[in-house]
């Protein structure tokens, strides 16, 4: 694939313009969310490459100040850019348009950091595009990965794997996994439908009480690589209480 200039993400904002929709070659599309990752972003495309080659690659800069945008564009790999950060949902829901109006069966998404593993996406994959699911979570927790998180983090793990339970009466270990598969119906909701910040837990049950199959496979992750995290401390103070609060609204609330 050539090298293009990075766009601005469709209906991002003011003077953005829809892009043409075309059918892919590919079935599946890696959407790779990415703010200020020039560190870690090649190193991910180049293994993607490498693993996954069969796969279309789609990164959404979501507002970066640094390189991430060109380096992609230097490997051949398609970019949408939003012109200020806008939140890892977002990105997500402009991968989801993009991925919905060039006609994929599925999306992925994808981490730019160096955590996901791609040798792993075939079997993350698979289950969607054969019909019997319609998300696919990578979980590190349905098997022994090794994969250990730090002490607050696995207790706010246990807090929202609990609620997804009780509200959906199927146990999900890794509801914050942000390796997941996702099939072109649920991607057709997610891209006028969707957590503009957190998309985990609250994601999940909206998405199953709207009757999507939800299925965890389980996966290996590694410790980022380079960069920083969407998840800033502000952000990670504020996470719990408002993903706690937005499962409780989806819970509760009737599925539209």
């Amino acid at each position: 694939m050539s090298p293009r200039r990075p766009r601005s993400a469709p209906e991002a904002g003011p003077g953005s313009e829809r892009q043409a929709t075309r059918r892919s070659r590919g079935r599946v599309l890696l959407i790779i969310p990415a703010l200020n990752e020039q560190g870690s972003l090649p190193r991910t495309l180049d293994e993607l490459r490498l693993h996954a080659p069969e796969h279309d690659v789609l990164v959404v800069d979501d507002g970066s100040r640094d390189a991430t945008a060109k380096l992609a564009l230097d490997r051949g790999v398609e970019v949408v850019r939003h012109a200020v950060n806008l939140g890892v949902g977002a990105a997500l829901q402009t991968g989801f348009r993009y991925a919905v109006e060039h006609g994929y069966e599925v999306g992925v998404q994808f981490d730019a950091d160096g955590q996901h593993d791609p040798r792993f996406l075939d079997a993350l994959v698979a289950p969607v595009l054969e019909g019997e699911c319609d998300v696919t979570i990578g979980s590190r927790y349905v098997t022994a990965s090794g994969y250990r998180a730090p002490l607050m983090r696995r207790l706010g793990m246990l807090v929202f794997s609990g609620v997804v339970k009780l509200a959906l009466r199927q146990k999900i270990a890794d509801t914050t996994s942000g390796l997941r598969a996702y099939a072109m119906k649920v991607m057709e909701v997610c891209q006028r439908d969707f957590p503009k910040d957190f998309p985990d837990a609250p994601l999940l049950i909206a998405l199953a009480r709207r009757g999507f199959r939800l299925r965890e496979v389980p996966v290996s992750m590694r410790e980022r690589s380079a960069g920083r995290s969407f998840y800033t401390l502000g952000k990670s103070i504020y996470y719990p209480y408002k993903n706690l609060l937005a499962s409780l609204m989806a819970w509760i609330q009737r599925p539209v």
